[in-house]
């Protein structure tokens, strides 16, 4: 999952690199097509062995993969880096409480009271900007909440499919999407809203680098959060995707963001406590089973 965070926040610091250039659409499309270049050869070179036989979880896994990928990078091109990778990694928390209600997933208080930390942390990094446009914090919160099904879906599939079949569904779902629209834009003639319904658009000279980085770092952080998830509770491991929050913050500085105020650095240390929190109290579970 510490790896994932990682090729995540390089995602999103190249896609806000292009937000001049290109919309939240076609960075869905290729940021994807990126991703099944790299993957499709190596599944071709090692053929998955799985069980299979649940297409349709599949199918919605790959769906809700690619709704939350449009509301998160619609975020990122529109208001603040920050902001838009917190309303994100609410996932974690829609993750605990679907967890519970649905699955009936409970960790104890002390893990509850890690994932409260954790976004307490959150908050202290980035500051959210709260003066925005309503239809701004909706998406993030589609955001958060389809990536929290996402993830649950994963979880549940790792038993029957290979990860790299489970990767393969979301970029399938996120490439054909928006390709089906540009084509509905062309041949129907439904404008395009720099959204859901796009125009194609070639990157040119440093773009393709950009480019390349944003696709080849979502198909490093997806393969990892596919990992991640198919090997341990999902209300457990869904936490230490707060890691992602540090990496941005470096990140950020690293492309001339301002070095973080002592506030920000008391949230990475309540992050940092979140994750030692949940590991003592997962191996005290392991050593009771």
């Amino acid at each position: 999952m510490l790896l994932a965070a990682l090729g995540f926040s390089i995602m999103g610091g190249a896609a806000k690199a292009l937000k001049e250039s290109f919309n939240a659409g076609q960075l869905v499309f290729y940021r994807n097509a990126t991703g099944l270049l790299f993957l499709l050869p190596g599944l071709l070179i090692k053929r998955p062995v799985q069980q299979g036989g649940k297409p349709l979880r599949l199918a919605f896994r790959g769906l809700m993969g690619t709704l939350a990928l449009y509301t998160l990078l619609y975020c990122i091109l529109h208001i603040p880096l920050g902001t838009a990778m917190s309303y994100n990694l609410t996932s974690a928390l829609f993750i605990a409480v679907f967890s519970y209600f649905l699955f009936g997933e409970f960790h104890g208080k002390r893990v509850a009271m890690a994932v409260v930390l954790g976004f307490a942390g959150m908050l202290l990094i980035y500051k959210p900007v709260m003066h925005l446009p309503w239809y701004y914090h909706l998406a993030g919160l589609i955001s958060g909440i389809t990536s929290a099904i996402a993830y649950l879906t994963v979880n549940r599939l790792a038993a029957y499919y290979d990860p790299r079949v489970i990767v393969l569904s979301f970029l399938s779902s996120g490439f054909l999407v928006p390709l089906v629209t540009m084509i509905l834009h062309y041949t129907a003639g439904l404008p395009a809203d720099g959204l859901f319904i796009i125009d194609f658009r070639w990157p040119a000279g440093a773009e393709w680098g950009w480019m390349l980085l944003m696709g080849t770092a979502a198909l490093f952080g997806q393969y990892f959060v596919t990992r991640s998830f198919g090997s341990d509770k999902a209300g457990i491991v869904s936490v230490f995707g707060y890691a992602n929050i540090i990496y941005s913050v470096f990140i950020g500085m690293l492309l001339g963001d301002a070095f973080p105020d002592w506030i920000s650095w008391a949230g990475i240390s309540c992050i940092i406590g979140s994750g030692v929190i949940i590991t003592l109290v997962k191996g005290k579970q392991k050593k009771g089973a």
